[in-house]
């Protein structure tokens, strides 16, 4: 792509032409680089030449002439920003596709061209669907026509679907199409005691959940930790994968590509790490299988989820293995080995994400009192559900880990289909000398972040913020915390169904029919 098509691509809005009795507009939206506007050059439309005054450029909030601009006015235009172009609609006819030359002077690169041709009657992106741009799709005026196509299409009007509180632009990179909110209920927990390395302290949990009596049973568990001296909570590892495979002719040739990797591991992680100043990478597990090669690349990615981080650091590692490996026929980047979005027996072992272990000694006079069992009824009942577990062949012996991350992931801006991965966990408890039930469950796949991705959206940034782990440096504060809230409400779940309260609160606290 030569330069001049870059800057045509970077600040010219396509499909945006558009004329009226009135006036002709068309947009500019900078995707390249920050830059100082510091005079109008030139606007020529099919031939026609306007001057600076008769050009307005409208802002969302303000509008101005070009003929305003200048060295004493610059006209700043960080990256992200667009505006609207607009001229007098012309006396003469214009063909369909239009030429548009337009240039500015700027303080960093110099003059400016945009040189393009447009159409008016360009369909609009998404016609006869739903309605999008490709540049400003996240513009208030997008979302709305997006909320009356819908209402046109379905013939009904929607009230609280289109009633949010925050400003749309803030969805861009979480969300295509944002047209308004899904209102998930929202309840809170606790105080839950955690005493971890990183989360120490008592916190009000949030869970966003539609299931009746999930927060008060969490709740419950949460008190009976309390009383019983809190819940220890520890990250024992932190892992996140990407798994490419390469094809070869035969398995020699597989085999001998795993010991170059065993011998490459400096120049791998030098590749790897060049795409983020956060990735990590920590080794490469290699397998054979029949000719193939499969690498599971372990890294740490701050306080990032990471599926996105580790997957352009791993596509510039397997790019040195390709160019170093001239036996390798062909590789793919993911080999389905990493299990994204899936539970695994390899997760159980090596870990993806934090592995997170929460244990707590409840004294049987809390469990009596509070819950209503005894701790020999608890122990018996794990015994068993260990059986049931096993003949089910289940990714987790202990009883609901799903209920508790999954409200906490929705609240606070987790991404939801990494339960399938964080519901895996290994419950254990057993009788205490003193007559105390010791409990505890392992995750092996918590897979949480504490910035980027959904967490800086509004309410899930309120939630964060409530628990104290928003932003850089919390991410083990947050797993801490989430395995401390499953553990609760391991014990408070065990309790009901040994003490044959299940039932009984599920009617009285579930119901809504």
């Amino acid at each position: 792509m030569d330069i001049q098509s870059l800057v045509n691509k970077g600040l010219y809005a396509a499909g945006s032409l558009k004329r009226n009795s009135q006036e002709l507009t068309f947009r500019i939206r900078n995707i390249l680089t920050d830059a100082v506007l510091t005079r109008f050059l030139h606007l020529t439309i099919d031939g026609v030449v306007y001057a600076p005054e008769q050009i307005e450029l409208r802002f969302t909030d303000r509008r101005l002439t070009a003929g305003s601009i200048g060295s004493d006015q610059p006209l700043s235009l960080k990256k992200g920003d667009s505006l609207e172009v607009a001229v007098g609609a012309p006396s003469g006819s214009l063909s369909d596709r239009c030429h548009i030359q337009i240039g500015f002077e700027t303080a960093q690169f110099g003059s400016i061209q945009i040189d393009v041709q447009d159409s008016f009657n360009a369909a609009p992106s998404g016609e006869g669907s739903v309605p999008w741009d490709r540049f400003e799709d996240h513009d208030i005026e997008w979302v709305k026509k997006r909320q009356e196509y819908l209402e046109r299409r379905t013939g009904r009007k929607y009230t609280h679907i289109k009633g949010y509180t925050f400003d749309p632009g803030l969805t861009r990179g979480n969300i295509e199409k944002f047209t308004g909110v899904s209102q998930v209920p929202l309840g809170i927990a606790g105080p839950l005691l955690v005493r971890g390395e990183n989360a120490n302290g008592e916190f009000l949990i949030p869970l966003a959940t539609t299931e009746g009596s999930l927060v008060a049973s969490y709740s419950r568990g949460m008190k009976a930790a309390n009383l019983s001296g809190g819940i220890k909570a520890t990250v024992v590892e932190d892992h996140m994968q990407r798994a490419p495979v390469f094809a070869f002719d035969s398995a020699r040739e597989a085999r001998d590509l795993c010991l170059w990797v065993a011998d490459n591991m400096a120049s791998l992680r030098e590749a790897a790490g060049s795409t983020s100043r956060v990735v990590r990478l920590i080794d490469v597990e290699t397998y054979v299988s029949n000719r193939f090669a499969f690498l599971r690349f372990n890294y740490t990615t701050g306080d990032a989820a990471g599926q996105n981080m580790v997957g352009k650091a791993t596509y510039a590692a397997c790019q040195h293995i390709f160019e170093n490996n001239p036996s390798i026929r062909r590789y793919y980047l993911e080999s389905n080995m990493a299990t994204d979005k899936k539970g695994s027996s390899i997760n159980m072992l090596n870990s993806r994400g934090k592995r997170v272990i929460a244990e707590a000694t409840i004294k049987r006079k809390v469990l009596k009192d509070v819950l209503k069992a005894e701790p020999e009824d608890l122990h018996f009942h794990g015994m068993i559900a260990n059986v049931g577990a096993m003949m089910a062949g289940a990714n987790n012996n202990g009883l609901h880990s799903a209920n508790g991350i999954t409200a906490m992931f929705i609240a606070t801006g987790q991404d939801a289909a990494n339960v399938a991965e964080a519901s895996s966990g290994i419950a254990y408890s057993e009788i205490d000398a003193n007559g105390d039930l010791y409990i505890s469950i392992t995750i092996p796949a918590l897979i949480v972040a504490t910035y980027g991705g959904g967490t800086g959206l509004a309410t899930q940034r309120e939630c964060l913020e409530m628990l104290g782990c928003y932003g850089p440096g919390n991410v083990n504060k947050l797993a801490e915390i989430v395995g401390a809230v499953v553990l609760a409400g391991e014990l408070s779940l065990a309790s009901a169904i040994s003490s044959l309260e299940w039932v009984s609160s599920h009617e009285r606290l579930g119901r809504n029919r």
